[in-house]
């Protein structure tokens, strides 16, 4: 079929930008008003949370202002979600607040480069759809395991306490904390309370108010009119600028490449799946489909975008576009209204910002961990079968005590084992002796095959269901053990295989190269295209002599009964 057929589109049409899909099925006065509108009011709960979100990282709040304005314009105007709204999110907060810790701020912008550069190339290699196959208990495990990090993260502010930097990890923080209680703020502490209790009460009673704006706005009158004497953006921060930084491209050498690719990738790797799920989450909502590769893309370029201009990583946010998408939002259009609301506040009214308390950005950051924690997904996940819990607390736990890197990585090995071993209990072998490997010692006697009173003397047969792949593929060359002697002739029924991997194919191999040794005739029946394709590029073809191949059972045993048997070797 020819590669620009109505039903198989060029390639590059897959990385079209949703705005230009919108554009061309035409777009008029009525729709702009509705992303005006909804960019309007998607802007007024991006300022305050941009601000805080940069502030838990241990940025300025400048500088989340900054990201939200040109990423968020960016993955609006290239991504391939019609309403995706993009920028700076809680989910990047430990990893953030980690490289800066260890590697200074240049080394979060090389790092964040770097992992722009990965999304723009995992996107033209079309890795967008694999993210469909990240496990449910992984993500949900590191989810949990950020909002308990972001929670442990904000506890400074909160309190106010008397402590000059915050520790990276888990427990040294919860060490300083104790250290310091005596220097807790009441006032601070108040004010969190306050605000904080204004923001579940309005969540609750006023859904639709913008909260997090009047929470924030409430805290800093309080402030101002009482004299609290509590830390603000402007004795914390000094003055937010009335500008965007120039472009600038930071320095690097290989050895710091090399140093920051851990960074890099975890940075990716949370972009990718953060957008995509938000991404799906809009889909589900609007009844629209995006374009997952074409999103990266987009993410890629927006990030990069982002760290020249000294930017925090950004991604898709999904409470944000929930509300892109509730205050009527038509096209991307509405997200890059978000991005531009946004500047004009940072060009004309940005020293408002400065009188923001502290501890009124930590409570907004406890209602936004409280949100990622997903309590209900985990409640419902806990009642899964045990291998699932196991891989959920793993990961939550390495989230939480060590890194999100590592937390993610021995998430999907244990997942993917777990897989493994389920996948391995389906696929079985004639009279239910399944593949599964289990250990044995050296005196028991492999299990005897019953049920074959009906094949000619001489003649066994063994039937696989399943795929034959790596996890069950060692079993196979242990087949001909469950006989007192090698047989004859021996069938092997592989019609309910669908696919087979090179180990299965290495296996039926070794199984091959044995019934040469003693003298028994191998015949498959029902091989399935894929697995004869495997095998005949492996070099396993019938050979007349040891190996032949059979259409059906039948067949088989009519071959079997002409009493055929190959020259031992």
């Amino acid at each position: 079929m020819s590669a620009h057929s109505p039903t198989s589109p060029p390639a590059w049409h897959l990385y079209v930008p949703k705005l230009v899909s919108v554009l061309r099925q035409g777009y008029g006065l009525d729709d702009l008003r509705h992303d005006l509108l909804a960019g309007l009011t998607v802007s007024i709960v991006a300022l305050p949370l941009s601000m805080a979100l940069a502030i838990a990282s241990g940025a300025s709040p400048a500088i989340g202002l900054h990201t939200a304005i040109v990423a968020g314009f960016l993955i609006s105007a290239l991504g391939g979600s019609r309403v995706q709204i993009g920028g700076p999110t809680a989910a990047f907060i430990p990893v953030v607040f980690n490289v800066i810790a260890t590697q200074g701020y240049d080394g979060l912008v090389v790092a964040t480069l770097m992992a722009g550069m990965m999304l723009i190339l995992a996107g033209l290699l079309r890795l967008g759809t694999m993210v469909k196959y990240m496990p449910q208990p992984v993500i949900t495990g590191f989810t949990a395991g950020i909002a308990v990090s972001i929670f442990s993260s904000q506890i400074k502010d909160l309190l106010g306490l008397d402590l000059a930097t915050v520790p990276a990890t888990f427990l040294a923080r919860w060490q300083a904390y104790g250290a310091h209680i005596d220097s807790l703020n009441p006032a601070a502490a108040l004010l969190a309370l306050g605000t904080l209790a204004a923001l579940v009460a309005m969540r609750r009673w006023r859904p639709n108010w913008p909260a997090f704006l009047i929470a924030v706005v409430a805290a800093s009158l309080v402030t101002a009119l009482l004299g609290l004497p509590v830390e603000t953006i402007l004795s914390h921060f000094g003055p937010i600028p009335r500008e965007l930084p120039t472009p600038h491209l930071p320095s690097f050498d290989i050895t710091r490449l090399r140093e920051l690719l851990p960074s890099a990738f975890t940075i990716a790797f949370l972009g990718g799946v953060e957008s995509l799920l938000s991404a799906v989450v809009s889909d589900g909502m609007i009844g629209g489909r995006h374009r997952s590769n074409c999103e990266l893309v987009a993410q890629g370029v927006a990030n990069t975008a982002s760290a020249l201009i000294g930017g925090l990583p950004a991604t898709g946010a999904i409470v944000r576009t929930a509300t892109n998408v509730r205050a009527g939002a038509r096209s991307p259009v509405a997200g890059m209204a978000h991005a531009v609301f946004i500047l004009l506040f940072v060009l004309v009214a940005a020293p408002l910002a400065n009188y923001v308390p502290l501890p009124a950005m930590a409570a907004l950051l406890l209602l936004v961990a409280w949100n990622m924690s997903e309590i209900e997904r985990i409640r419902q996940l806990m009642r899964s079968p045990l291998g699932d819990r196991l891989v959920l607390v793993v990961t939550f736990a390495l989230t939480v005590m060590f890194d999100l890197t590592l937390a993610v990585e021995v998430g999907v090995v244990l997942a993917a084992f777990l897989f493994m071993h389920r996948m391995s209990e389906v696929v079985a072998m004639d009279a239910h002796v399944d593949l599964v490997e289990e250990d044995e010692d050296d005196f028991t006697r492999a299990r005897r095959i019953v049920g074959h009173d009906a094949l000619p003397d001489g003649v066994e047969a063994y039937r696989v269901s399943g795929p034959l792949f790596f996890a069950v593929a060692n079993r196979i060359d242990d087949v001909l053990r469950a006989f007192g002697k090698p047989p004859r002739v021996f069938i092997l029924r592989l019609r309910q295989v669908p696919l087979i991997d090179a180990s299965g194919a290495t296996a039926i191999g070794s199984l091959v190269a044995r019934c040469r040794r003693t003298g028994t005739a191998l015949i498959f029946t029902g091989l399935q295209p894929q697995p004869a394709r495997i095998l005949a590029d492996m070099g396993i073809v019938a050979d007349g002599e040891v190996l032949r191949f059979a259409d059906d059972f039948p067949q088989a045993l009519a071959m079997a009964s002409a009493g055929h048997t190959p020259t031992s070797s």
